[in-house]
Formats: structure tokens, sequence, C-alpha cells
């Protein structure tokens, strides 16, 4: 673009080459709006500004003119010569636009960057660009001019040069890491650029004409990455205006045929901004011999990274990827090049998925396991619309095969769950009767897989056969579909399965009780275990799911082992309160004195050994405790308080009263109330 002082002049120039062109009002107008596309100035001139009067013929000229009308190859050549006046004219247009630019920057600002400057630099210069490339499809005929042929070809050649310095730029100025906090507060925010809608061009009316023929083509019948539209969490990772120019630039290269350096040059700057983002989400390039030779407290901390980096990643990070390389480069082209983009990416956060999925099964894996399946199958459908179209047919397949391999995992992981408890052997007593350690391991541990109990549904399907000793058990509820019939409650798989877990937890239980010697310790070993686990079920999902037949049963079996205990703990000592064998009719009293100071002493020494040892064991859950505290105030009180009261008198008028009625009714009541409260 000329200086400012030189404004006179250009526009002089340009009048010169008018008229030199000029034959007809037609092609000077031609020539003026060609001008007026690189040159605002050019706008306002007219043909009569110009004073373009062709000069009149000579009589002799006419005379020949009407006696010798020009042959039709004459008429020819002077069209070919007009056209290419105007070509070369349409040439020194554009490249007077061009030329300021290849040097790296305007003579008029000392700008060395075209997109840096103002709108109209960058119009300019695409339109000059545009005006080449239409100058040589015009140059397409059997009578192009091989010398402006040439030309245009080298002219077009150096500005798309300078064009690809232009996007190497760009991308290196506006490509950088995504801030983590940025990216999770944007998930958690919803804060999301709202999708293009339209990824037509809308110059052309069509998809941009970017690739060759060959690649139409082999292109016809291959699905196309799907709309941008559908990608509803992605937001700008550089300026809007820069992805425009971005687009304006990259059409052109590739049109020109430079699609690979334009291509090449976006897939490496942008790979290296997608995996540096990554690796401030947490993610790490590590090997799955890398991920089976971890600790497993490294190995959790690496999946709560992976579960943020798949829900933020993809669902931000790569689809706003995949949304700047749709308004970049356009699908089917986009699609392409965002899988060079992201696929490598995107594999290595799949292979640490898969490294779990196949390390050594634990019950302690089971809910990390499951957290990345969840994490995993929510992500799919966003993968099935970021790696479209077949360049992305491997990542999605790769997603669904470790998917399946995690749900393989999380159910293997539950057989070996079941496979602990049945294995763990300790014979070690639970002081006072407790609740056993292994039980609330594994109702804690059932509760919370409540929490997953959609997911779990999902992964043991709609039939699986019932375990052989839980099916035969008459008192268990029906298995079978969601149907209801027949009166009593169907279980579901994952109910059957939560079912037997806790079948083989009583199995356990009930062999962990005999190493309690005491028959009364061992029945209130039973009833504490089956209260808990029915307290479990009642407080949490797990009733939901297993249904109250489960609950009436366990109720029924825990009244069965307070039952047991009663009888174990306290018969012996209520037998003691017992008229038998008191009365004697032989006797001038009718009661037998001696028999009486037995059971008496008896009682207290039974009693005492009752306090001692009972006031150790411990009852779980309030309402128990009371409930047994008051069952044996109720059978022992009104027994004692009849005994005393019957034959008090007969010891009362003996020696040493107090060795055999040793307690009042208001003491036994208070050592009641010491009962089942613990080691000291």
């Amino acid at each position: 673009m000329a200086a400012p002082d030189g404004e006179a002049r250009v526009l002089a120039t340009a009048q010169h080459i008018v008229k030199a062109l000029g034959t007809t009002d037609t092609m000077t107008d031609d020539m003026l709006h060609i001008l007026s596309k690189f040159d605002h100035r050019f706008s306002s001139m007219g043909s009569k500004e110009l004073d373009i009067n062709p000069e009149p013929s000579t009589s002799q000229d006419s005379d020949v003119e009407e006696s010798y009308p020009p042959a039709r190859s004459s008429r020819s050549s002077a069209r070919n010569a007009s056209q290419a006046r105007a070509n070369n004219f349409a040439l020194d247009a554009a490249e007077n636009v061009i030329v300021q630019w290849v040097n790296g920057y305007s003579d008029q600002a000392k700008q060395k960057w075209i997109f840096e400057g103002s709108e109209d630099d960058s119009v300019q210069y695409l339109d000059a660009v545009d005006e080449v490339v239409n100058q040589l499809e015009s140059m397409r005929g059997v009578n192009r001019d091989p010398g402006t042929l040439e030309r245009a070809q080298n002219l077009h050649h150096t500005a798309l040069q300078r064009l690809l310095e232009e996007f190497r730029y760009m991308l290196d100025k506006y490509s950088e890491r995504v801030d983590p906090d940025w990216l999770l507060d944007s998930l958690s925010a919803g804060y999301f650029r709202t999708p293009v809608n339209d990824v037509v061009d809308p110059e052309s009316g069509s998809d941009d004409d970017v690739d060759d023929e060959e690649d139409d083509e082999d292109d016809e019948d291959v699905p196309v990455a799907q709309p941008v539209d559908k990608i509803e969490t992605a937001v700008d990772l550089v300026p809007p205006q820069v992805a425009v120019d971005l687009h304006d630039i990259a059409k052109r290269l590739i049109g020109g045929k430079f699609k690979t350096d334009c291509t090449d040059m976006y897939v490496r700057k942008r790979r290296v901004i997608l995996e540096e983002s990554l690796y401030e989400l947490g993610v790490e390039r590590v090997t799955i011999d890398e991920v089976q030779k971890m600790q497993w407290e490294v190995q959790e901390d690496r999946i709560k990274k992976w579960n943020q980096a798949m829900n933020v990643g993809v669902k931000v990070l790569f689809s706003s990827e995949k949304q700047l390389c749709d308004e970049v480069f356009r699908p089917p082209l986009s699609e392409t090049v965002f899988n060079d983009i992201g696929k490598g990416a995107i594999m290595q956060l799949l292979s640490f998925g898969e490294a779990i999925a196949i390390i050594r099964r634990s019950p302690e894996k089971l809910f990390k396991v499951l957290d990345m399946y969840e994490t995993l199958r929510d992500i799919i459908p966003d993968l099935d619309v970021i790696f479209a179209g077949p360049g992305g047919a491997s990542v999605r397949s790769e997603a669904e095969g470790i998917l399946m391999r995690l749900g393989e995992a999380a159910r293997g992981t539950f057989g070996e769950f079941e496979n602990a408890i049945q294995r763990d052997a300790s014979r070690t007593p639970v002081p006072g009767g407790a609740v056993h350690p292994l039980n609330r391991y594994v109702m804690n541990y059932i509760k919370l897989l409540c929490d997953y109990t959609d997911t779990l549904k999902q992964l043991f399907g709609k039939k699986k056969e019932v375990p052989k000793l839980l099916g035969d058990d008459p008192e268990l509820p029906e298995y079978g579909d969601d149907d209801r019939g027949g009166g009593r409650e169907e279980l579901s798989p994952l109910a059957v399965q939560i079912n037997w877990l806790m079948h083989v937890l009583q199995n356990n239980l009930e062999t962990k009780s005999k190493v309690h010697r005491d028959p009364a310790l061992s029945s209130l070993f039973l009833m504490n275990n089956v209260y808990y686990m029915v307290q479990k079920v009642k407080d949490s999902n797990v009733r939901a799911l297993i249904g109250d037949e489960w609950v009436k049963k366990h109720t029924s079996l825990l009244r069965q082992h307070a039952t047991n205990y009663q009888r174990a703990a306290w018969s012996k000592i209520l037998a003691f309160l017992k008229d038998e064998g008191i009365q004697n009719p032989g006797m001038s009293t009718g009661v037998s004195r001696s028999t009486l100071k037995d059971r008496l002493k008896n009682f207290n020494a039974a009693f005492d050994d009752a306090h001692r040892i009972q006031s150790q064991w411990v009852v779980y859950g309030d309402d128990l405790r009371d409930e047994l505290r008051i069952f044996i105030a109720e059978k022992l009180l009104p027994a004692y308080r009849g005994l005393v009261g019957r034959y008090g008198h007969f010891i009362e008028s003996g020696r040493h009263p107090e060795k055999y009625i040793k307690y009042t009714v208001e003491d036994l009541e208070a050592f009641i109330g010491d009962f089942f409260t613990g080691p000291k």
C-alpha cells in the first residue's frame, strides 16, 4: 500500500493503466472494480473522471474498416490480447497488496503481521489472494498466456507462504495450555460457549471445497463428523476472532495445495497444548506395567485424578479442541485433523483404565473400579460425538472394550469379596460377644454398594443363577424378573447376590460363635450380630433392594437368638427361686430350712457370677439392651420377691440371715442395670 503522500501518484498511475487498457466503458468499469477491491480510494473513481475517450479514427481508417472488415482471427487475437492485459492488470493490483507483506511487514505502518492490524489489512490481503486464484481459474483455457500464468502461479505461491507464516505465528501466540482450575470451574458452573450450529461456509453455500477432487471422491460414502452443535461443553480455547482468522487462512492454504503444511503445523501445536493441559489435570504418561507395580494407595490417587481428567478433559477440553478444529477446518477434514491431535492423549487415558481393569482383584478396590466404570460409561456418548467418523472408530472401540473389561473386573471383585468372607477363619473371640469386625466390614461394604445400585444392576443383568443354598431356603423371597406375582417379593439378580453375601456372612458368624464356650455368650454374640445386620438393612437402601421379607426373617432369627440367650443365661438361676423341694410336709413347719438355705445360697452365688460376667458383656443398641434388662427384671424380680416373701421369715428368725437373704429387690434391680455395659 503506498504512503499517504503518494496518494495522488497512485491515482494517477491507476488512471494511466486504465486509459492504456480500457477500450470500452465496460472494460473500464471492470478495471475500476478490480482496483477498488484492493484499495478503497479507487472506489469513487468513474470512467468519466478518468477522461477516457478513444481518439476518433481518420477517414482513411474508416474507409478501410468499411471496405475490409477484420477477419475473425484478428478479432479473436484482439480479445485475447485484451484479456491478457486485463489479467496482467488484475495481477498488478493483487501484487501491489501482496508484495508489501512479502518482506515481513507493511511499509505503511511497519506492521509485521497482517492479522494483527486493522481488519482492512487482512481483508485486502485475502481478497488479493482470492483474485490471484480467480485469475488462475480464468487462465485454464487453451489460449492462456504462459508468461502471465507463470507469474500468477509464482505470486500465488508467494502469497500462500506468507499466509503460512501468519498461521504459524497465530498458533504460537494464542495456543496456551488451559488452567485446570478454570476448566473445573467451567464444568461446575456450567459456563460454556454456545456451539456453532452452522458448519457451512457462508461464502460458498456448502462445506469448504478444500480437498483435491480425489479426496472428495474417496470421502463420498464416508460418514463425517457429527455437527458441532452436539458438543454442549465447549469453551473458547482461542479468541473467537482468531478462530475465524485461522479458518480464513487455512481455507486459502488448503485450496492452494498447502494442505499438508497447514494441517501438520496445526496438529503439532495443538497436540502439545492438549497434552500439557491434561498434565495440569494430573494425567501422567504411565505404562500398564508401571500401573501394575504401584502400591494400591498410589493407584487410588491416580484413579481419582483419572476420573477428574476424563470428566473435565473429555467433556470440556477435548470437546473444546474439537470445536476449535471444526471452526478452523470444517468437517470432514476437521475430523481427521482432530483425531491426529487427540487420539494419542485419549488412548493414554484409556490405557490406564485397562491397567486398572486387569490388576489383582481385592474387595477394597471394587468401589474405585465402579467409579471408573461409571465415569467411562457416562463419557462414552461424548467420545462418540468428539471422535466421530471412521477416524475415531478405534477410540470408540477401545473405550467400549475397556468399559466391558472394567465391568468384568467389578463382577470379579464382587465375587472375590464373597470368597474373602468365606475365607475369614479368625477364631479370636470378640470381647463381650460384641459385633464382630467382619460383620461391621461386610455390612458397611454392602451399604456402600447400594450407592451403586443402578450400575450393579446393569452389570449383573436380568438373569443370573441363584446360589443353591439360597435358592433352597424356604423363607427366602423368590428370585425372578421385575414382574410381581404369587404374593411374594421377587428379587433382582443384584438383590440375590447381596442376599447371598449376607447368607455367607451369617454362616461364618455361626462358626465364629462356637469359640465362645458359654452357650449364653454364644447366643448373645449371634443376637448382637443379627441385630446389627437388621439395623444396617433397615437404615439404608439395602432394604429397598432386598425387600421386607429379609427383614422379617432376620427379626425372627434375632428373637430366636435372644430366647436362646435367656434360656442359657437365666434358666438355672430362676430355677433356684422355685418352690419345688422347699416345702416338706414331714416337717413341723412344712418347710425344709436346709433346702431353702441352699437355694438362696446358690441363687446368690449364681447371680453374683451373672453380674460379674454379664456386666462385661455387650449388647448392641440401646433398645435391645433395655429390652434384655427388662426381660431379666420381669423374670427375676417377681420370682425373688415371691420366694423371700413366702419363706423369708424362716431365715430371718435364724442365725446370720444376711448370709442367705443377701439382696433386696431394689438391690437386684440396681445390679441388673449394670448388665451389658461392657469391659471397663
